[in-house]
C-alpha cells in the first residue's frame, strides 16, 4: 500500500515549502525510496541513491500508513520508542507539510 503513496508524491507536491535540495530516505519494511524535494519539484527514486541523506526515516507498513492516510502525528515516544527511527525529524513535519498533510 505504501508503494501507491509514493507513487502519487510527485502529483501531490506543493512547490514552496522547500527552497533548496532536500534529500529524504524513506525505510518502509521491503519499500526503500529516496526524494528529493526542491523548490520546483519531487523526484522520488527506488532504493537509496545518496549516501548522507538529509533526513533518513525508518518505520514500520503500518505506522506511515497511519501517518499519511489517517493524519496520526507521532509523538516524542514513537520516536523514543523506535516506532519511527529519524535523524531530523523536524524535517519530517515539513515534508509532510510539502505534501498537504
Amino acid at each position: 500500500m505504501q508503494a501507491d503513496i509514493f507513487s502519487t508524491l510527485q502529483d501531490s507536491y506543493q512547490k514552496g515549502i522547500f527552497s533548496l535540495p532536500t534529500v529524504f530516505y524513506f525505510s518502509v519494511d521491503d519499500i526503500k525510496k529516496t526524494l528529493t524535494l526542491d523548490s520546483e519539484g519531487c523526484l522520488v527514486q527506488d532504493g537509496k541513491t545518496v549516501e548522507d541523506a538529509d533526513c533518513v526515516c525508518k518505520t514500520s507498513t503500518e505506522m506511515f500508513n497511519r501517518i499519511w492516510n489517517e493524519g496520526y502525528r507521532p509523538g516524542v515516544m514513537d520516536f523514543m520508542g523506535g516506532k519511527i527511527k529519524s535523524n531530523a525529524p523536524q524535517l519530517l513535519q515539513q515534508f509532510l507539510q510539502a505534501f498537504g498533510k
